[in-house]
């Protein structure tokens, strides 16, 4: 469960000021199976909205192509509506909601339910309390309490019923005004999803509450150690001070602290009525038969005025309000201008707006600060909600650079915008690349159903999202640029991330808490009905590669093709079995090749080209392979790669971009020095290889420095000399693309032998070590890791299950011990990791990010179980089913089915990987994984990887689980 709000997917612009809406987009009202509902005409979607009797809005977008469903349980309440004394009450109250009801969850409902009051009451009594010394108290008659209560609770029977039926992504996120609750699940278990969603919001019970406000505790103190999430709080809270700024998602340290159980269950029973929810599926299903079901589940819960939110309008910002905030990562700035909410005229104007600034490729932003390398990166962004929104400007300074400078680049580009300094092309740019859009959008189930959620829970009318790319069209530069003026003004917020210690860190500190039961192997008879319900019975459906795949020749290599017949998307590929491991220069070429143009085109030139076309192209350089992709519209597939072919093979050396590049590398070289994460992954890289690495196998600052323009040049033309896989995807034949492409990419009458790769040796441990780096934060990150053996695919079945057992998700031994029963972490997991290709060897990977002062208990819980298999006949079920139906739904489709090939030809085999598993892992027991993990895993040596504090972490404690060796920077990252 986590804080969350996608700033991409802010919604679409959906009409303007005095057009209104194309006429051919209306509301209709239709009867189908004894059912009334509404649609949008020509909707692509097919969406249907219905109202319930008692208010619930269900909204069901049918599409077959996959025998899987995304469902979204939506509720119209955030953080903006938690209690004043009371902040983070939403999201804590969404982490309950998966802690089951009076039938399923408890192990005796009866004896639970008493010790679960005195608990309600012992919190009232600490939350009233102030003397320290009674309040320990407290919380120690808290605690005791607790783990008689879990003795009667069932941790995770939610999780575990889920994933017994078959769903991924069990989750759920809470934001300034929406709290979701998402799954995605094979389209035969609609029957279970409904009878236990049906349930699980009848009357939540929320047990085991100490153990998982601990695991909030954690995700504050994880973002206290966030220097975005730090600077995102203080744009709000200045931009917004009366509204979505007076508190945030996950409360303040002190309401965190004191909790009150009787002020959850009251806020649950306000907002968390039928007519301030909805029920969102889009996938595959008959919306006839849906409906009714739908019905039958939730046609018991009562309608109920919500009472409105109220606030005090927001000042007029007349000067600029600039803020700082600190933070060891490295320093940006984030401006923001506020806009009217999300229903308004105005607002919508404001996604266009955006799109001008930062498109990708062509906008302002893109154009004249990024492709340009006068910033080391920059984007604008919209981010509409219900009651306001506002337009973000955020930009990285290069090397030597003050953030004022950035901020005036950023500013000078408004100032652009504002005198209509853009091509009118930009907005025929802007309605091609909509289209696109919108297909590539319309031909996901997951898409589409996160797109009428979020215009549910915003109050965004469905029909205006449809006639999008009608009436886009209709938008003149003039609407624009009066837009711009109107709002655009010396009326911004600025927020300064400075580089350096933050002196204002606070931390959630430790409480007592005494690890509770979980009883792993006990089922509620609500589980037991749930599992026994029926289910239609899909066929699984596997790759023939020979069959599945068309295979056409193209003078000396092969073209692998599968036809779209969905859409006109096209997406072509050529794929060199060429990487950084044969030249180290690869990865910078791929970079530099967006910033270089022709005699005849400059890079900003090809820029707005592509995007006119609404077609794309990269060039991507991994270890090992390197990809030049093109997509986009197949109307404009013949000009999309004659546009790159001119490109590429007439590029031109520029020195100046060079320059630029090399100073933006630096700049980003020394930020990842200042990244938690990338100093994680160094230390993995070293544990795994040794002081030698893919990791730091980089250019050192003077080989960086000695490039030339031309040097990079030779090697993109040069790339074209080697033997590549073509890869296409779209409407037409391989037969018909290959005529077009020996047309277009002039192939070599002979290849190049690809040059020598570099091959890096996984290394043996030998005994315990400890690699540890110093970061200041309140957390510690900690890995464990170690080499396993050469790749067998024989293997696969058995590996696939004991993930799903060990440390796969929610209902997992190690979440459920780590994080239910201990409260050690918020997140944490296990895996045994497969290579990418034969010969190579296997990895055992363990995480846990914890509080610091926590660290020794969770080395030891994630010790115990990596040498000790916990036993639970009924969790392993649950993972077999889980892996078995996931087997059953999962449908390759598209290009991917061309990826899976090359992928398992890479590991030496030449069939679907999951057919083989499925027939294998139906014979697994439990005995066969106490086997895999005694070989693999029990009372074997591992590295450790830390990133922590040392002023939290001292040396004696590392000192505890291997030889220590604190690693430089320069040695980790090889420069």
């Amino acid at each position: 469960m986590k804080n969350h709000k996608n700033y991409a997917l802010a919604f679409f612009l959906l009409f303007v000021a005095g057009n209104g809406i194309a006429q051919e987009y209306e509301w209709k009202t239709e009867q189908s199976g004894g059912y009334t509902y509404r649609t949008v005409t020509d909707d692509p979607t097919k969406s249907r909205f219905y109202t319930l009797k008692n208010g619930l809005t269900i909204i069901l977008s049918p599409t077959p192509k996959e025998p899987r469903i995304q469902c979204y349980i939506a509720v119209k309440a955030g953080s903006k509506t938690d209690p004043a004394n009371h902040t983070g009450l939403a999201h804590y109250l969404e982490h309950m909601l998966f802690k089951g009801t009076d039938k399923f969850g408890s192990l005796d409902w009866s004896k639970e339910k008493p010790l679960l009051d005195e608990i309600d009451k012992l919190y009232e009594q600490y939350n009233s309390t102030t003397d320290s010394a009674q309040r320990k108290q407290i919380y120690a008659n808290i605690d005791s309490v607790s783990g008689e209560a879990a003795k009667y609770a069932i941790a995770n029977e939610y999780d575990k019923m889920m994933a017994g039926m078959g769903a991924q992504g069990t989750n759920a996120f809470t934001s300034f005004e929406q709290t979701v609750y998402t799954e995605d699940l094979p389209s035969t278990a609609v029957d279970k999803f409904l009878a236990v969603q049906a349930e699980r919001f009848r009357s939540p019970v929320f047990r085991l509450f100490h153990t998982e406000l601990e695991a909030v505790y954690e995700e504050k103190n994880r973002g206290l150690d966030s220097d975005s999430r730090k600077t995102f709080e203080a744009m709000f809270a200045n931009l917004f001070p009366n509204s979505y700024g007076k508190q945030t998602t996950i409360g303040t340290i002190e309401h965190l602290k004191n909790p009150s159980l009787i002020a959850i269950r009251e806020y649950y029973n306000t907002y968390y009525v039928p007519n301030n929810m909805a029920i969102i599926l889009s996938g595959d299903f008959n919306p006839n038969e849906v409906i009714k079901k739908i019905d039958a589940n939730f046609g018991f819960m009562q309608n109920k005025p919500v009472p409105p939110y109220t606030y005090d309008e927001e000042k007029s910002i007349t000067t600029p309000v600039v803020k700082e905030v600190w933070g060891p990562n490295p320093e940006s700035i984030m401006i923001g201008y506020r806009f009217p909410g999300a229903s308004t005229k105005d607002a919508q104007l404001l996604e266009l707006m955006g799109s001008i600034l930062t498109n990708g490729k062509a906008g302002l932003f893109d154009l004249n600060l990024v492709k340009q390398q006068k910033l080391l990166s920059a984007a604008a962004f919209p981010y509409v909600l219900k009651d306001y929104s506002t337009l973000i400007l955020q930009g990285n300074p290069i090397k030597d650079q003050s953030l004022d400078d950035v901020r005036n680049l950023m500013l000078a580009e408004i100032d652009k915008l504002k005198k209509g300094d853009f091509p009118e092309s930009l907005l025929t740019g802007i309605v091609n690349n909509a289209k696109k859009a919108t297909i590539q959008s319309n031909e996901s189930y997951e898409s589409r159903a996160s797109n009428l959620m979020d215009a549910f829970t915003s109050g965004i009318d469905w029909k205006t999202r449809v006639a999008y790319d009608k009436t886009l069209a209709e938008i003149t530069k003039d609407d624009i640029v009066a837009f711009a003026n109107k709002y655009l003004k010396n009326n911004y917020v600025a927020v300064y991330k400075r580089q350096g210690e933050d002196k204002n860190m606070l931390k959630v500190e430790k409480p007592s808490i005494t690890p509770v039961e979980v009883n792993r192997d006990a089922q509620s008879p609500f589980l037991q009905h749930i599992d026994a319900m029926a289910e239609t019975k899909i066929e699984p459906k596997w790759l023939d590669f020979n069959k599945d795949i068309n295979r056409t020749k193209v003078k000396g290599t092969e073209l692998l093709s599968v036809e779209n017949k969905d859409n006109a998307i096209f997406r072509l590929a050529y794929r060199f079995d060429i990487g950084s491991y044969n030249e180290k220069l690869l990865p910078i070429a791929a970079q530099y090749i967006q910033f270089i143009g022709t005699k005849d085109k400059t890079a900003e030139d090809i820029s707005k080209a592509f995007y006119q076309l609404a077609s794309s192209f990269s060039v991507s350089a991994s270890t090992e392979i390197t990809t030049i992709s093109l997509s986009g519209l197949q109307e404009n597939f013949d000009e999309t790669v004659s546009l790159f072919e001119d490109l590429i093979r007439h590029a031109e050396p520029n020195e100046q971009a060079l320059t630029g590049l090399k100073v933006r590398l630096q700049k980003a070289r020394e930020n990842a020095k200042l990244n938690k994460s990338a100093i994680l992954q160094g230390l993995l890289s070293y544990a795994q290889y040794g002081e030698k690495n893919p990791f730091n196998n980089v250019l050192s600052d003077a080989e960086l420095e000695a490039i030339t323009a031309q040097e990079l040049i030779d090697l993109l033309k040069d790339l074209l000399n080697y033997k590549p896989q073509i890869i296409y995807y779209g409407p037409k034949s391989g037969t018909d693309v290959a005529v077009v492409i020996d047309s277009l990419h002039a192939i070599p009458d002979s290849f190049k032998d690809y040059p020598t790769l570099v091959e890096f040796k996984k290394r043996d441990q030998q005994a315990n070590e400890v690699y540890f780096a110093h970061y200041d934060m309140v957390q510690a990150e900690i890995d464990w890791f170690r080499n396993a053996e050469v790749y067998d695919p024989n293997k696969t079945a058995i590996i696939q299950l004991f993930n799903n057992y060990f440390g796969g998700g929610m209902s997992g031994i190690v979440f459920q011990t780590i994080r239910e029963s201990k409260a050690l972490a918020y997140s944490t997991y296990a895996y045994y990791s497969s290579p990418a290709k034969k010969d190579d060897r296997y990895s055992i990977v363990a995480y846990v990010g914890t509080q610091a002062d926590k660290m020794n208990e969770a080395i030891a819980g994630m010790n115990d179980l990596i040498n000790n298999l916990p036993e639970s006949e009924k969790v392993f079920q649950t993972g077999k089913e889980s892996l078995l139906k996931s087997l059953v739904t999962s449908r390759i489709t598209e290009d991917g089915i061309i990826y899976s090939y090359l992928s398992a030809k890479r590991l030496g085999i030449d069939y679907d990987m999951r057919q083989k598993v499925y027939s294998e892992a139906q014979k697994l027991n439990f005995a066969n994984l106490k086997a895999f993990h005694d070989s693999e895993f029990k009372n074997k040596p591992y590295a450790y990887c830390i990133v922590g504090s040392k002023e939290r972490i001292p040396t004696a404690d590392l000192e505890k689980y291997g030889t220590v060796k604190e690693l430089d920077l320069s040695t980790l990252f090889g420069y």
